[in-house]
């Protein structure tokens, strides 16, 4: 039965060294984003039926995929993920009989978060350095679409919305300015859908991915100040 007990205080401490961290972050990558990303991921996991992830790998890569996100941390820090996570790894074993270090999931666990992200997959396609790893690791699979679907439909607006105010980016402007929020649904949220990789990932990504086009198109009829028809029954 997962978790057991060594599991769970393993999820406990990667929740706990999650929430201080993120505590220093925006409203767009907080502790909340987090637990939902988590909660998502092993819906995930859990409904794939021809394959069988390791849901605690994809519990704890899901928990701690944003602790070294880029935009919140130095160059210092983010370069070498494993060495930073070590003594939490290590902590497991000391503490809850848990050695994630030589059974190898320590390793697979940090290689998932180090790829979660739609920046890095992007370079590594453009360099053509994709490798069969990323193409056939479910967890991987299952964390990243978690990942993306948080970044698609309400929640995915609301958290554009709050790192757009965050950065100080408008929200909208005149045709010509491409620094914008709703510029950034076209550039990047829109793509999202395709690239999805889980058909459970897909089928949550298609209502959410629909939910977004009809906010633009609501956005530029507000924009446009296009006003109702208005219909007389007298």
């Amino acid at each position: 039965m997962y978790p057991n007990a060594q599991e769970q205080g393993a999820l406990q401490a990667a929740e706990n060294l999650m929430n201080e961290t993120m505590a220093r972050y925006d409203p767009s990558h907080d502790a909340f984003h987090v637990q939902r990303v988590r909660k998502t991921a092993l819906s995930i996991a859990s409904a794939l039926s021809a394959q069988k992830p390791d849901l605690l790998v994809v519990e704890l890569a899901a928990l701690l995929h944003d602790v070294l996100d880029k935009k919140y941390v130095s160059e210092t820090e983010a370069a070498d993920p494993y060495g930073y996570f070590l003594p939490f790894f290590q902590s497991l074993s000391l503490e809850h009989g848990l050695d994630l270090i030589n059974d190898g999931r320590a390793r697979e666990i940090v290689k998932v978060v180090e790829n979660v992200s739609w920046t890095t997959e992007k370079k590594l396609r453009s360099t053509g350095k994709i490798e069969e790893w990323h193409r056939t690791c479910i967890e991987l699979h299952c964390v990243q679409d978690a990942d993306r679907l948080d970044a698609i439909g309400a929640f995915g607006i609301m958290r554009c919305a709050a790192y757009s105010a965050a950065v100080n980016r408008p929200l909208h402007a005149p045709p010509g300015r491409l620094d914008t929020a709703v510029q950034h649904f076209y550039d990047k949220l829109l793509h999202i859908q395709e690239r999805l990789k889980t058909e459970p990932g897909k089928q949550m990504g298609a209502k959410r991915h629909q939910f977004m086009v009809d906010f633009l198109n609501s956005v530029e009829n507000e924009y446009n100040a296009e006003a109702l028809e208005v219909v007389c029954t007298a």
